[in-house]
């Protein structure tokens, strides 16, 4: 699975597997990454809002592989939403990972969190801040720019006047959650899809009919899970500080059938995340 890449618009490759971070205070970050690498990641995901891009730095620093063998994506804080702002926190994340460039660099969400999904949609503020990306991106600061939490009116307010087209959406999308028609729509753009939260939280795993199709392939409900988002077309960043998790999430040399495929896009949505419906990222807002 390590050795396989998806090619972003502008033809830069990026892992179809990464390590996502969130919810890593700095020491587990630095380890988790150590960790990964030794296993044979090279796709690492944090975010400004994670408080961890310290300790991702560290754990680069220390992997043992050398920088340009890693992809590492960052995101800009929800609640910078001007030009300078973008800008400053672009300048601090690389400063704070110890980085010269970032391989990955996208907008966390279109509003800030404690409005998000709400009414104000902070359009014209989200062109200034992707001219920052764009301007970040000229200056060789970021090798590829894209979005998070867009929907698709989010995504084509910045088409409609951008001189670099965004090359990531990243979104929720996992069994019971696959937003199918915003999956089109990016991918008719040329707008590569990550699926963060690819195995839903956990809260997928107890359920009854996704195990019957897990079962059926032999493998785990979490692997069946990033297996869909990845015939998705989707990169999928599951978070775990376990290296066991780490090789198992990696271990998905199998492929599910069409009619599996079909059965998956139905299940139920999952309404309730449990303690995950309370996000730290949102200052508190549920999400």
């Amino acid at each position: 699975m390590f050795n396989e890449t998806y090619k972003l618009s502008n033809g830069v490759e990026i892992p179809k597997l990464g390590l996502g971070t969130w919810l890593l205070d700095d020491v587990l970050a630095a380890q988790a990454v150590s960790d990964a690498v030794l296993i044979g990641y090279r796709h690492i995901d944090t975010a400004q809002a994670y408080k961890n891009e310290a300790g991702v730095g560290e754990g680069i620093r220390s992997c043992g592989v050398a920088r340009e063998e890693l992809f590492i994506t960052t995101k800009v804080a929800a609640e910078a939403k001007t030009y300078d702002a973008a800008m400053q926190s672009i300048d601090e994340s690389l400063a704070k990972m110890g980085l010269d460039y970032i391989d990955l660099l996208i907008i966390h969400s279109p509003q800030p969190w404690m409005e998000f999904r709400e009414e104000n949609r902070y359009f014209e503020e989200n062109k200034e801040v992707w001219k920052s990306l764009e301007d970040a991106y000229k200056a060789g600061k970021v090798k590829a720019i894209g979005l998070s939490n867009f929907l698709q009116d989010d995504v084509e307010n910045i088409l409609a006047s951008c001189e670099i087209k965004p090359m990531v959406n990243q979104i929720l999308a996992h069994v019971s959650n696959t937003p199918l028609v915003l999956i089109e729509f990016c991918q008719k753009n040329d707008i590569l899809v990550e699926a963060y939260s690819p195995i839903a939280h956990g809260a997928v795993l107890d359920n009854a009919g996704v195990k019957v199709i897990a079962d059926k392939y032999g493998v785990s409900i979490a692997q069946l899970c990033l297996r869909y988002d990845i015939q998705l077309g989707l990169v999928v960043i599951p978070k775990t500080s376990n290296p066991d998790h780490m090789r198992n999430n990696a271990d998905l040399d199998f492929a599910i059938l069409d009619a599996d495929m079909e059965t998956l896009k139905n299940v139920e949505h999952i309404q309730n995340y449990g303690e995950h419906s309370f996000f730290p990222v949102f200052g508190g807002k549920l999400k």
